[in-house]
This record gives C-alpha cells, structure tokens and sequence, in this order.
C-alpha cells in the first residue's frame, strides 16, 4: 500500500479566547477531528466559507502551529517527529496576497534565495544560479533579478512567491488562496504556471480556494469544510456531479455561470453563519440547512461511505453511498 505524502488523522485545534471583562475565557475549535490523506502528486482541494478553518488547516499541515489533538505525518512518519527544517524543505506555502508575503525591502533575487541562506545550502554563486533558475521556471525575465517587490505587478510578485517556494525543491505546496489578489485576466496565468510546474517538478498541491470553478478545473479530490469540520471528501467529479451534502449543494448552487439565461444563483443557505465559540447542537449546518429534520438538531451525524470518500450527514445521498 502507497503511503500517502500528508496524512492527517483526528487532528483538532482549539484556542482559548477571551469574552470580554470579567466573563470566563471559551474554547475556540477551530479545527475538530479532521482526518484527511493527500496522494502523491494529487491536487487536493480544500473549499469552505470564510471563517470554516482553512486557514488554520493550512498552518497545521505547514508546522507552523501544532494541533491541540491527533496527528500529522509525512510520508508515514509524525510531523512531531520531524525536525522543523525538514519540514519547511519538503512543505513549502503559496499565500493570498503576494506583496504582503514579500519583504519589500530585499530584492528579488533575495527573496528568492532567502530559503538557501536560511538552511545554509551552497555557495553564493551556487544561490544565484538557482534563483536565476526559478525565475526561469516561474516565467520571469533575468532583468527582474534586482527588482523589488513595488516595481513589479501583482502577477510577477505572485511568481517571485513561487520561486522562492520552489527553490528548495519541496514535495508539497499548500496553495492559499493563490489568485483571490489577483486581476481575473492574470489569475488564469498564474494557475496554467502552477499546474505546468506541477508536471515539471512533481509536485503535490493541497490547494485552498473558494472558487469552485477554479477546483473543478484543477483538483483530484475535494474536502469541504464547515465550522471546522470536514462535512464532505470526494473525488472532483463526484463532489461536482452528485454532491452529496446539503452544503456542498448549496455552495455548488452558489457558482456564478456564463449562462445569462440562469441569472444570479441562490446559494440556498439561510442565516448567518455561526459563532464558532457556541456552535449549534447536532448537526452544525443544521440551522442553515434546507433539508434539517429534528434529528439533525439534537444528533450528530456519522459519516456516510461513497465509493469515492465520504459525507457527514443525516440524509447524504443514500443512492449513492456504499451498501453497510
């Protein structure tokens, strides 16, 4: 059996957080019982409503936080277990918003090197022949080399980003949010270079998006988290053909289409989103869910088998789930 490049098993964080003067602090979970496996050389995608724990998701798997419960192994072996340096060589982060992930006084082709210097890899002339060889890979001209971050478009600061992921040869890119900062006409540039460098370098991506349409295009397999939760992981044309939980419909429901005789779409989802620090009893979607009954009110829902993952819900699809 192939061992998966991430694997997360029951993985939960939880913070303490304050309710003003006098009250009692409250627990915070952020991320509740998350089990997830990342093939290699996959796209796996991550896609939720602001506020769902993506982000923090994406923290844990980075090493930049630890989880309050569970684990996180890479190729088999606990992150716990790893040293830092090693998992900042084989997991390397693409942020949302290039300029603010970029010091804006160090030139590129210090940007770009910083992670050689920081784990002390070759000699200085060794460093720039590897920077001028990302900037190659991401499709950037030399001339940029010594260019800083507020001279170049957003487009650009998003390829210097990538290169400077790239630089250590890395095994896995978590992908946040990479376009979402970007101008449409250059988000699609920016997506053809990070599936071409996919190929070239053999990469695995766990890519974060709320833009459905981009990971239908991009993802093998996709998880769809709700309040921190893992609501829904399928395979790309499972999940987009036959969703199977009420909040993966809904959020499907929501994609804008070119199709001008559809209109605008209706999410389907009514009331606001919960307060994470008191989340709805049973089912956490239920109070938002167009199909809840009064069992999704008072209990939990397991999760439901499909021949291409799985579902957490009372009523998933049960023409489509695995028989037991």
């Amino acid at each position: 059996m192939t061992v998966p490049v991430l694997e997360l098993k029951d993985v939960t964080k939880t913070y303490r957080v304050g309710q003003g003067f006098m009250k009692p602090k409250a627990t915070l979970t952020a991320v509740g019982g998350v089990s997830l496996t990342v093939a290699r050389g996959e796209v796996h995608a991550l896609v939720g409503e602001s506020g769902s724990g993506k982000s923090t998701l994406a923290k844990l798997l980075l090493g930049l936080i630890a989880p309050t419960s569970g684990e996180i192994r890479i190729d088999g072996v606990p992150i716990g277990q790893t040293d830092r340096r090693e998992v900042a060589r084989r997991i390397q982060p693409v942020f949302q918003d290039p300029y603010s992930s970029l010091n804006p006084r160090k030139s590129v082709a210090d940007l770009v090197a910083l992670p050689l210097v920081a784990h002390g890899i070759g000699s200085s002339a060794e460093r720039q022949a590897k920077v001028a060889e990302m900037l190659d890979a991401v499709g950037l001209p030399r001339r940029v080399i010594d260019a800083y971050p507020n001279q170049l478009s957003g487009g650009q600061r998003q390829r210097v980003a990538i290169a400077r992921a790239l630089v250590m040869r890395p095994d896995v890119l978590i992908c946040d949010e990479p376009t979402s900062a970007l101008d449409v006409s250059v988000q699609a540039q920016i997506l053809n270079l990070l599936m071409d460098l996919k190929r070239e370098f053999r990469l695995t991506y766990f890519f974060i998006s709320h833009n459905l349409a981009v990971v239908e295009h991009l993802a093998d397999r996709v998880a769809v988290m709700y309040l921190g939760r893992i609501v829904e992981e399928r395979g790309r044309e499972g999940l987009f053909g036959a969703p199977a939980h009420p909040y993966s419909r809904a959020l499907l429901d929501s994609v804008l289409t070119p199709d001008p005789d559809l209109g605008m779409p209706e999410a389907g989802i009514s009331g606001a989103f919960p307060n994470p620090i008191a989340p709805p009893s049973g089912c956490t979607f239920h109070p938002r869910c167009p199909q809840a009954t009064e069992r999704c009110s008072r209990e939990a829902p397991a999760s439901v088998a499909f021949a291409d993952g799985f579902a957490t819900c009372h009523n998933a699809g049960p023409a489509l789930a695995l028989a037991g």
